[in-house]
């Protein structure tokens, strides 16, 4: 349960999600005035996986800024 990505070998799947800034404190509709512009949020995104790869990671992406649907299973580990 301590042991980091490293420790165990795993991998990432590295998924763009532009609503996690979404400012809900006002109105039924959140705001994403404050987010950063798509072209620094895409070098943070790319930085971040060229980080991820660098370190000896298996890293998978999903595509920046674009629709995708993901799924997931869990192993319960």
């Amino acid at each position: 349960m301590n042991l980091s990505l490293l420790d165990t070998g795993g991998a990432l799947l590295v998924v763009s999600q532009f609503t996690l800034y979404g400012d809900t404190r006002k109105g039924r509709r959140p705001s994403f005035d404050l987010a950063a512009p798509p072209e620094q949020a895409s070098r943070l995104y790319e930085h971040f996986v060229a980080q991820a790869r660098r370190r000896g990671v298996a890293t998978e992406t999903g595509v920046f800024r674009a629709h995708m649907l993901v799924t997931l299973v869990g192993d319960g580990r």
